[in-house]
């Protein structure tokens, strides 16, 4: 099963796999984020559509089409707009000094992907840009309450430092917290909180 695949069918039912209110690392530091904001892996769109109702133009990007439809979904119920786009972010490339700030909430990637991806994110990011993160460390590989089970996929300051070369970290560390969302993610989880800046 492919990736597509797999998401689609992860959000085939009807509830959000990860609810339907926003991470609670992004919402804390929601007022640093310019637009447009591009969010990577943004799924059934409880991001997207939580910086919308703060006034935020949104991109969404993910590879399930069934993800995606529960996005504009949920955008209407809110009565917001965001912009969706069905991509494999292996392949996917945002447009040169396109987007004040980018997100990524639970974007698991390969490190191969990632080393193709991040340099493009980098330069897709205007002067002053701001770049969030949590993710899973590999300390999740020992719990169940979400994320992959490949270490690979796993994030750590370290390899976002080594990644993301070109921005100026403001916040790093990683922590266990209790996350709540949805039945994808809840219980005791060990995480990576990032963000950083590209130069002027």
């Amino acid at each position: 099963m492919d990736d597509q695949d797999f998401w689609n069918a992860r959000y085939a039912g009807p509830d959000y796999l990860y609810g339907t209110e926003p991470n609670s690392f992004l919402a804390e530091h929601a007022e640093l984020l310019t637009g447009p904001v591009l969010s990577l892996c943004e799924g059934e769109g409880r991001n997207a559509v939580f910086l919308a109702r703060r006034g935020l133009q949104v991109l969404g990007v993910d590879c399930s089409e069934t993800g995606l439809r529960k996005a504009q979904a949920l955008a209407r119920s809110r009565k917001v707009t965001i912009e969706t786009h069905l991509a494999d972010l292996a392949e996917y490339t945002p447009g040169k000094m396109a987007f004040g700030s980018v997100i990524s909430i639970s974007a698991h990637l390969p490190g191969a992907v990632r080393q193709r991806l991040y340099p493009r994110i980098e330069k897709s990011l205007k002067a002053n840009g701001i770049f969030v993160l949590e993710a899973y460390t590999e300390n999740q590989l020992t719990k169940h309450t979400g994320g992959p089970k490949d270490s690979d996929m796993l994030m750590s300051i370290d390899k976002l430092r080594n990644e993301l070369p070109n921005l100026n970290v403001v916040l790093a560390r990683e922590i266990d917290r209790l996350v709540v969302e949805g039945k994808g993610h809840t219980g005791m989880a060990s995480v990576v909180q990032f963000i950083a800046r590209k130069e002027a």
